[in-house]
């Protein structure tokens, strides 16, 4: 299927997949410094920005989606890139590694990583945060205007919402607003988690945020699924999509990781 992208530098390839609910301007605070160094590749995930959903058929889970982005990759000519992936892109990340090869993998504040279902807080929390996102799109756009509204909005998500422009976070409310296959890609996911399948070769880096408050570290970051040698690091006051809070500290995990053979954890 075709998907949604934007892509800009030169380089290496790295892809860059965002969560639930989200978009792949979710990356734009980052993509500065990332193009300095990569042929970097954001992507819609299927139902999400301007990609169209799976077909109604295929069950959007974590695999079937890595499945969509693995024949993204195939129609690009990309073979071995670099993937970093925030939340359900994350997961995601995790199923396209065990299904072809890749260079390195990072992974931000990473969905999945909890044991059985997902948490019943985390799907309290997406579900309200969609709700007032579809419903209240036009009042929460104006609010966001005023650094209130913008920590009232965004608090949960964002570590240092007050930090953040208007003009992004009016992008992340209509990108929620507006994810055409949040529903079908939540009924999916909520039921699972991550499981690991066959080895994954590449070097693994994991993350999150300091102020991650709705991945809560003893519901949602079990690391147990992922492979021996995992590098383990923090991002400190950042929240659980980090990239407008601290887009250095995050590019900076992202090219450590392309760069490290990891085999111990991060300092």
């Amino acid at each position: 299927m075709a998907l949604a992208f934007t892509r800009r530098g030169a380089g290496e390839p790295l892809i860059l997949l965002h969560g639930i609910g989200s978009a792949r301007q979710a990356w734009d605070p980052v993509l500065d410094r990332l193009t300095e160094r990569f042929d970097v590749i954001a992507v819609d995930l299927p139902g999400h920005g301007e990609s169209p959903p799976l077909p109604s058929r295929v069950e959007p889970r974590p695999d079937a989606i890595a499945a969509a982005v693995a024949a993204f990759l195939d129609t690009q000519g990309i073979a071995t890139p670099h993937v970093a992936g925030n939340s359900l892109g994350g997961w995601v990340a995790l199923e396209l590694a065990a299904a072809r090869p890749l260079q390195s993998l990072t992974l931000v504040s990473p969905a999945g990583l909890w044991h059985g279902r997902s948490p019943l807080y985390n799907r309290i929390s997406l579900r309200t945060t969609r709700w007032l996102a579809k419903h209240l799109t036009t009042p929460a756009c104006r609010l966001v205007r005023y650094r209130a509204g913008r920590i009232a909005i965004l608090g949960q998500t964002h570590g240092q919402p007050s930090r953040i422009t208007a003009a992004y976070a009016r992008t992340a409310v209509r990108s929620m607003a507006g994810a055409t296959g949040f529903d079908a890609t939540m009924k999916a996911t909520e039921p699972r988690c991550y499981r690991a399948g066959p080895p994954i070769d590449a070097p693994v880096t994991v993350a999150f945020g300091s102020r991650d408050r709705l991945l809560l570290p003893r519901q949602s970051r079990h690391l147990d699924e992922l492979p021996p040698g995992t590098c383990v690091g923090e991002l400190p006051g950042c929240g659980h999509v980090p990239m407008a809070d601290n887009p250095g500290a995050v590019a900076a995990l992202i090219i450590a990781a392309t760069e490290r053979p990891c085999d111990t954890n991060l300092s």
